[in-house]
């Protein structure tokens, strides 16, 4: 969801989404390399790889922190409380905003299994071309999956998007239904309790359902929820500002550098681990959207990813395969493995941002129209 949508962009969203879609990136990009025994982190230190390479999940739990924080903030903002939200703007600004961009990528992915390029087939294993695309407009890639087996790179990131909208199929109604009441929050509650369960003793030893199940995904977009409703609220002090923010960024900075011991510690065998980084990505984000915070100049190129987020997620394994492709070309040479990460994140944002300003933004304004501002 485009963070001004009628407001101001707050340079904190657009760090922590920024910061998510690097760790996806670098995760991706490790995944590909490893894939071809291209054993480049023997050499670094443990800890190191494991904060840089291996914390793509984590980026997506800060994206679901965020979203939710977003869509609540926002329908707050427009409507003036949850009662009054509109279920057919609503749907309708959803829409402009998502489908465009999903439905020319499914409309490309499909050009490329029929053509038969590398990277890009769906195998019969995984139930065809047909299956895939019922699951990616039905939002359940995930479910696909977890029955089926991964499929390609381009399509199994959309795991995370079928997460977010069948949350978001029903946010308004029970915003209509419910409002602020009581059985509202304990319906978001209760998905926050049950985001850890999601992850382990739901998932019954599916290591793909652990990662991309439901419950385990909604857990971020409801402490989201939580946050923006509190923030609505609640007006903290300087002081608390700078004791919640300062301790949010704290959980979510040992969270991201200390991952490896959190997931196989105690924390990751109970789920518990994502529920940490959740909670301190909302801290951070309560405390910062009252503050007004103004990131550092140096977390410019961050924040600039951070703004065009969904595109440069929806297209980024394109350029992933892409140069990837010239790199095993290449013979795999170890030196240019720096470059490959390098050029990578700088060329998926860059492609992000021309997606948004050429296609995303146009589309988005002009199915738009009409709708509550």
């Amino acid at each position: 969801m485009n963070q001004s949508d009628g407001g101001e962009r707050l340079d904190a969203i657009d760090l922590l989404r920024g910061l998510a879609i690097f760790f996806v990136l670098m995760n991706h990009i490790n995944i590909r390399l490893l894939g071809a025994d291209v054993l480049y982190t023997r050499f670094l230190p443990a800890q190191l790889v494991h904060f840089l390479v291996w914390n793509g999940q984590l980026g997506v739990q800060m994206f679901f922190a965020v979203s939710g924080f977003l869509i609540t903030s926002i329908t707050l903002r427009r409507w003036g409380s949850l009662r009054q939200v509109s279920l057919r703007d609503f749907y309708r600004l959803r829409f402009a905003r998502i489908a465009p961009l999903l439905l020319l990528l499914l409309v490309i992915l499909s050009v490329l299994h029929f053509a038969g390029i590398h990277h890009f087939v769906v195998s019969p294993e995984t139930g065809g071309l047909g299956r895939a695309l019922l699951a990616a407009l039905t939002f359940h890639i995930n479910v696909l999956e977890a029955h089926r087996g991964y499929l390609p790179g381009n399509w199994d990131i959309l795991w995370s998007l079928s997460v977010e909208e069948v949350f978001y199929l029903f946010f308004p109604i029970a915003c209509r239904v419910l409002g602020r009441s009581k059985l509202f929050f304990a319906i978001l509650f209760g998905l926050v309790a049950l985001g850890p369960f999601g992850r382990t003793l739901f998932a019954q030893g599916n290591e793909i359902w652990q990662e991309y199940s439901y419950l385990g995904g909604m857990e971020g977009i409801a402490l989201g929820c939580l946050t923006a409703l509190a923030v609505s609220q609640v007006r903290l002090s300087r002081r608390a500002m700078w004791i919640v923010g300062g301790s949010g960024a704290a959980i979510v900075i040992c969270s991201l550098i200390f991952s490896w011991q959190a997931y196989v510690g105690w924390l990751g065998r109970t789920g518990l681990n994502m529920t940490v980084l959740g909670v301190g990505t909302c801290m951070f984000i309560g405390a910062t959207t009252q503050a007004r915070w103004r990131s550092p100049r140096w977390l410019a190129p961050l924040l600039g990813i951070g703004q065009y987020s969904y595109e440069v997620y929806l297209t980024h394994m394109f350029v992933v395969f892409g140069f990837f492709g010239m790199f095993v070309a290449a013979g795999k040479p170890m030196h240019l493995v720096p470059l490959l990460f390098v050029a990578t994140i700088l060329v998926s944002g860059l492609l992000g941002a021309v997606v948004a300003r050429l296609y995303s933004e146009p589309m988005n304004r002009l199915l738009r129209r009409g709708a509550v501002r």
